[in-house]
Formats: structure tokens, C-alpha cells, sequence
């Protein structure tokens, strides 16, 4: 890796892991706020809309943003061109989700979920107008401002939301706070930004973006499908409330979950693409990548897995206490979903659309199938089958990037079972340390469990050289990606390795 990128990357990964720490917490006191303040029902009425007008977010973006970010050439006439492809896919789905929004409310037998859909509608325009502005960003390294952007948006957003939820508006609190968001994060993305589009270029062809977009978007449609079956199905056969507890139990793992893999996405996918034609140096990036993601999500769903009754009191308050077993099963889902992400930053950064559309294509609907023969154990059944297929589908997903690329597989599954291990065996001991202590001692047991955690993750590293070696590369981070060009990839890659 050269001295400028290197450089970058290290810039880029601290900027963006601040910003998302920011995020984090905005979101975590949106969380706690609205939670106290909300009924399941309510976020369960919101979640039947989003499970499925969440769709169109996947044609809004069809590919482009990540195809404009992993060219090796942009021209400022194709990026114009793919500002208005997105924009007018925008408007389309805008004007596609309202009119149907009478046939989602039939499909539940909820007449309040038409007006939610009707004004929910507008987010697909403001995400569309947005999406080029992202890549454009994201492109040029420049996550200060991108991350400025998101943190904006997401304060407004939440901030609205709470006012409202404060003077009674129910569910109309999360609907605007999803409005308000979109609108204010457009708003600063194109002040940061600092370009303004010019007019479409006929001349000037983005048939190879469309190409490159077109497998990635096949994919990510069966990728939503299959991620969003759960909340269809629970939603239809046993209602809001229940969609409600899931919905929470869900958005609280995904909420560790996105504020990592997306920077990490965001910082690893610019990198990687310039290190595609580099066989050494990309394994090593990405190991290291695959390292450091699953260390500090493997820490944090140990924790929240062990202390999971205490997490939901404190976090929610005890009208969630149902979704305690949910979330416990959903952690370990999220787990394997971290474990797949390097393989999709291969898919991406080789320019493999077409081979991920295929992988896609081969495992989301068996993925949807095991959903729907679960929801016949109710709730619980659901949860566990969706973590099933994800389980299944990460070594799957080793063996296709290992046929189709020269990527570490073989090394991205040893650090993936080694976290795993680690992480398993630190969340029992946690779990085993306050099993004696009141049920109601909430503070005193996220405080042993915490301690807990430490130190058997602290003896495990002792005992296992390999997992010490992690740790140690991680600490030496900047070192690593401060590297010159000359410098071989021996210390970034001695996390990886088993």
C-alpha cells in the first residue's frame, strides 16, 4: 500500500469510527427516549410499511453508488449522469410507493398504514437526489464530511421524533423522524459536497456503471427479500405487537452492527478496489479488515448476549422484557452476518456483481423458505431460522469467492471461527458470573458481566497465541496502515492467520 493511501485509509478508518461512535450515541438516546415513550404497536404499524416500500431503497440506489466508487475512472459527465439515473429512479419509487400505499394497507387490514405509506414516500426522492453525493464523497476519501452529513440528518431526525412522540403523536414520531432525516442529510451532503450537478450528457455512456449496477442491485433485492421475510411473516400472522417486540429486539443488534460494517465498508471498499490487481497486499488488507470488525463486534454482542435481560430493562424498560430470548438469538445472527461482510467487500471490490448476483441468487430464497417453515414455532421460530441461514450461508459464501477470485478464503474462515470461539466462550462466562445475582440488579449485573468479559478475554489471549497476535495487530494499527510501499504485508497479515 502506498504512503498516500495508507495515509488516507488511516485518516479515513478514524474519522469514520468517530463519526459512527457520534451515531451510536445519537441513535442509542433516540432508542432509550422513544422506547419509553412508544408502544410495540407503534413501532410494530411502522415496521409493516418499511418491511416492504423498504424495497424501493434497493431500486433507488440500483447499484450505482457502489459502482462509482469501485471504477478505476470517473468522468464529471458520467457522474451527472448518474446523479440524474438516481434521482429520477428516486422520483419514480416516490410516486410507485404512494400509489400503492392502499394495497399495503389491504394487505394488513390496516386502513392507518395508507397514510404512513403515503408520507413515507417521500424519502425515496430525497434518498435518490442523495445517493451521488455519498459516492462522491465516499470516493474521494472525504468521511469527515460525509460522517458530518449522517450525524446531522440522524440528530434532526431523532430530536423531531421525540418532540412529537412527547405531545402524543404515537407512531407519526418514527415517521417523521425517518422524513426529517432524509431531508436534512440532502440538505448537508450537498453543501459538503461542493458540486452541483450539470445537465444529463448523451454523449457520455454509463452503460458499464449500469452493468456493474444492475448484478449488485439482483443481489441486494434477494439480499432485502430475504432479510425482511421475518418481518413480513411475523406482521401478518401474528400482528403489530409481536412485530413491535421482534422490531426492537432486531433494530438493538443491528444497532453495534451497522455503526461498524457500514464505515468499515465505507473505508474498506475505495482501499480495496485500488489494491485489486495486488494480491498480497489486498489479502492483507482485507484479513486485517475482516480482524479488526469481528473483534469489536464479537465484544460487543458478548456482552449484550450475556447480559441480554439486564441490557433490554435498562436500554428499553420493562414493557420489552418479552424480547429478551429474541434479541439473544438474533445476536448470534448478527455475528454471521459480520463474519459474510468480507466476502462482500470481494464481490465489490474485484468488480464480481455478477458472481454475488449468483451467490444471491443461490441461497436467499432457501433463506426466505427456512423463515416461513419457522414461523410455524411463532416468533421464536423465526428468529432462530434467520439465524440458521445466516449461519449456513457464510461458508458458502468462503467457497464462492474462493472459485471465483485469488482472495484469502481459507484464512477469512479461520479468523471468523477463531471469533467465534473467543467470543462464545467469553459471553458463558459472563452469563455464569451473574447467574447467582438478583434479576432486578441491573447496574450491579452489567458491571460484574462487563468485568467478567474482560478478564476471559484478557486469559484467552494469554493461552492463545493467535488471538493475542490480533489483539497486538489492532493495537498497532496506524503502524500498519502507515506502511510504505516497500514494506511487506508480514505484521498486517499475523492477525489473520490461524
Amino acid at each position: 500500500m502506498s504512503p498516500s493511501l495508507g495515509a488516507s485509509a488511516s485518516r479515513g478508518a478514524a474519522v469514520t469510527l468517530s463519526g459512527q461512535l457520534v451515531r451510536v450515541l445519537i441513535q442509542l438516546c433516540g432508542i432509550v427516549i422513544l422506547a419509553r415513550l412508544l408502544t410495540p404497536a407503534d413501532y410494530g404499524l411502522v415496521a409493516m410499511v418499511t418491511a416492504i416500500v423498504g424495497v424501493a431503497e434497493i431500486f433507488r440506489d440500483f447499484g450505482l453508488s457502489a459502482a462509482a466508487v469501485q471504477a478505476k475512472t470517473l468522468s464529471l459527465h458520467q457522474r451527472d449522469n448518474l446523479f440524474w439515473t438516481n434521482t429520477a429512479i428516486g422520483l419514480v419509487l416516490s410516486l410507485t410507493v404512494l400509489a400503492t400505499s392502499g394495497l399495503i394497507a389491504g394487505l394488513y387490514d390496516d386502513p392507518r398504514l395508507q397514510s404512513i405509506t403515503a408520507v413515507l414516500s417521500v424519502t425515496f426522492l430525497l434518498n435518490g437526489i442523495s445517493t451521488q453525493y455519498r459516492a462522491d464523497l465516499n470516493r474521494n476519501l472525504s468521511f469527515f464530511r460525509l460522517s458530518l452529513a449522517e450525524i446531522g440528518g440522524q440528530a434532526a431526525g431523532v430530536a423531531s421524533g421525540i418532540v412529537l412522540a412527547v405531545l402524543g403523536f404515537g407512531y407519526w414520531a418514527l415517521v417523521a423522524q425517518q422524513v426529517v432525516q432524509a431531508g436534512l442529510t440532502v440538505v448537508l451532503l450537498v453543501a459538503f459536497a461542493r458540486w452541483i450537478p450539470g445537465w444529463i450528457h448523451r454523449g457520455e455512456s454509463i452503460r458499464s456503471f449500469i452493468g456493474f449496477g444492475a448484478s449488485l442491485f439482483g443481489s441486494q433485492l434477494l439480499g432485502y427479500a430475504a432479510r425482511n421475510a421475518d418481518s413480513v411473516v411475523i406482521g401478518a400472522r401474528f400482528g403489530p405487537v409481536d412485530l413491535g417486540l421482534y422490531n426492537r429486539a432486531f433494530q438493538l443488534m443491528m444497532l453495534p452492527l451497522l455503526q461498524i460494517n457500514a464505515p468499515s465498508t465505507r473505508v474498506a471498499l475505495p482501499v480495496l478496489s485500488r489494491l485489486q490487481d495486488q494480491r498480497e497486499r489486498f489479502a492483507a488488507f482485507i484479513s486485517f479488515g475482516q480482524v479488526a470488525m469481528l473483534t469489536i463486534i464479537g465484544v460487543a454482542f458478548a456482552y449484550l448476549g450475556a447480559q441480554a435481560g439486564s441490557v433490554i430493562a435498562v436500554a428499553l424498560g420493562d414493557q420489552w422484557v418479552d424480547a429478551t430470548p429474541i434479541f439473544q438469538i438474533l445476536l448470534v445472527a448478527g455475528f454471521f452476518q459480520a463474519a459474510n461482510y468480507a466476502a462482500y467487500w470481494v464481490f465489490l471490490a474485484k468488480g464480481l456483481a455478477r458472481s454475488n448476483f449468483l451467490y444471491a441468487l443461490a441461497t436467499r430464497p432457501a433463506m426466505v423458505v427456512l423463515i416461513v417453515i419457522g414461523s410455524a414455532w411463532g416468533v421464536y421460530g423465526v428468529a432462530i431460522a434467520y439465524t440458521v441461514s445466516l449461519a449456513l450461508s457464510w461458508p458458502v459464501a468462503l467457497i464462492w469467492i474462493s472459485k471465483v477470485s485469488d482472495a484469502p478464503a481459507g484464512q477469512l474462515f479461520r479468523n471468523g471461527l477463531r471469533s467465534l470461539v473467543v467470543f462464545g466462550i467469553a459471553a458463558g462466562v459472563s452469563f455464569a458470573s451473574t447467574v447467582a445475582l438478583p434479576e432486578d440488579a441491573y447496574v450491579i449485573r452489567l458491571a460484574v458481566g462487563l468485568a467478567a468479559l474482560v478478564v476471559s478475554i484478557s486469559l484467552l489471549a494469554l493461552v492463545w497465541p493467535t488471538f493475542r497476535r490480533d489483539l497486538i495487530a489492532l493495537a498497532g494499527a496506524r503502524r500498519y496502515f502507515a506502511r510504505t510501499r516497500g514494506a511487506g504485508p508480514d505484521a498486517a497479515t499475523q492477525g489473520g492467520e490461524s
